[in-house]
C-alpha cells in the first residue's frame, strides 16, 4: 500500500465517523423550524451543531479525501480545489463537479455572520442538501470498489 493509499483510507475512516455525526444532527434538525428569529437557544445550538458537522463533512470530503483519491489516480496532478473536483468528476468519483462546488459555497456561508433572514435560508438549504451529502457513504464504497480492480 502506497503512502497516498494509506492517507485516503485514513480520510475515508474520518469521513465515515463525520457522516455518522452529521446523520444524527440531520435527524434532530428535521423537526426544527428554519426561521432563525423563532429559535430558542437550544434549537439554535442544535442548528449550529448541524452546521459545523455539515461543514466538516464538506471539508473532509472535498479538501482531503477527494484530493487524495485524485492523486492516487494521477500522482502528478496539480491544481486548485475546483481542478481537483473537476478531475474527480472525470474519473467517475462524483457525478457533478458543479453540484459539489455549490455545496462548498453553501458551506462557506457558515464562516460569516449573516442576518437572521439569510441564516434561515442557509438552514433551509443545508437541511435539503444534508441527504445528498450523506450519500458520500456510497462514494466511499464506490472508490473502495475502484481500488480493488
Amino acid at each position: 500500500m502506497t503512502g497516498i493509499e494509506r492517507v485516503s483510507l485514513e480520510y475515508a475512516k474520518k469521513l465515515k465517523k463525520a457522516l455518522e455525526h452529521l446523520r444524527y444532527s440531520r435527524d434532530k434538525v428535521r423537526r426544527l423550524p428554519t426561521d432563525a428569529s423563532k429559535l430558542d437557544e437550544e434549537q439554535l445550538e442544535t442548528w449550529e451543531s448541524f452546521s459545523a458537522r455539515f461543514s466538516r463533512v464538506v471539508d473532509l470530503f472535498l479538501t482531503k479525501y477527494l484530493r487524495a483519491v485524485v492523486l492516487q489516480d494521477d500522482p502528478g496532478f496539480e491544481g486548485s480545489l475546483r481542478d481537483f473536483v473537476n478531475q474527480a468528476e472525470k474519473i467517475g468519483l462524483i457525478a457533478s463537479a458543479q453540484r459539489w462546488m455549490a455545496i462548498r459555497e453553501l458551506r462557506n456561508i457558515t464562516a460569516h455572520e449573516y442576518a437572521e433572514e439569510e441564516l434561515s435560508g442557509y438552514f433551509e438549504q443545508a437541511r435539503k442538501l444534508a441527504d445528498e451529502l450523506l450519500r458520500v457513504d456510497a462514494i466511499l464504497d464506490k472508490a473502495k470498489t475502484r481500488k480493488r480492480r
